[in-house]
């Protein structure tokens, strides 16, 4: 167990830091939206200059629990670097699933996975999730996963990887949804959006009435109407207000 007397942001560069708040920051905002699952699920980021290194919550606790300090540091093999209370361990599905990504893409900071009510009911349908709504529309290509069982096997993690391949966003099959991203803001607007056309897609569907799909033509202009170099990068702008929002409420996250 790492020292408690001696403050973490004392012990960390202010890169990491810096990255430790922002991702402690997400995991509150996903608890905020009711995007949570009790203590599972992982959010993680890379630590700011390295490509072995990244950050992950702490077995065991809520997501509105999860501060900058308590963020544990592993690397791509499992071993945990650092650690400000070892009563709290590692889950092995959260290891599995973000090393491999964090391993193979190496332009993703931050990678986020949800079990939410919406993004499993999407991830049962044969059809996935369809550009019913604008929020769907912004996604030109979803990659999907096929269940394998709970996620602990190494073996798996080729394959998860080919499956999501370049793209940001995957629907892991009868299991639910994941994000990546640049930044931190970009991983969390993509599953923010993500998660919001499946609750429409859900209950649109829940209606049991034909559903309006708009033409092609449409769907393709609107997808690039959204794309980061034709107005403005994914999360940058909303990413500030999503701060505002939790300091109006609780700072903690940044302790």
């Amino acid at each position: 167990m790492n020292n408690p007397s001696r403050r973490v942001q004392d012990i960390v560069s202010e890169a990491e830091w810096n990255t430790r708040i922002n991702l402690a920051a997400s995991y509150r905002l996903i608890a905020h939206f009711g995007m949570s699952d009790l203590i599972y699920n992982h959010i993680t980021a890379r630590v700011p200059g390295s490509h072995t290194e990244f950050l992950i919550n702490p077995y065991g606790m809520m997501y509105e629990e999860i501060t900058a300090s308590s963020l544990v540091k592993v690397d791509l093999d499992g071993n945990v670097l650092f650690n400000v209370d070892d009563t709290f361990s590692v889950n092995r599905a959260g290891y599995v699933i973000h090393s491999a990504i964090h391993a193979a893409r190496h332009d993703v900071e931050c990678v986020i996975h949800t079990h939410t009510r919406a993004g499993m009911a999407v991830s049962v349908l044969e059809c996935g999730l369809l550009p019913l709504t604008q929020m769907a529309m912004r996604f030109d290509a979803i990659a999907y996963h096929e269940y394998e069982g709970v996620a602990v096997d190494l073996d798996e993690q080729s394959r998860l990887v080919k499956d999501l391949g370049e793209r940001d966003v995957m629907i892991l099959r009868n299991h639910g949804l994941l994000s990546v991203g640049k930044s931190i803001a970009e991983a969390f607007n993509a599953m923010y959006w993500l998660e919001m056309a499946c609750r429409a897609q859900v209950d649109a569907m829940a209606c049991n009435t034909p559903l309006h799909v708009p033409p092609q033509t449409v769907v393709e202009k609107t997808n690039h109407l959204y794309r980061p170099q034709v107005r403005r990068p994914f999360g940058v702008m909303e990413w500030p207000a999503m701060l505002r929002l939790l300091d109006r409420r609780d700072e903690s996250y940044k302790s």
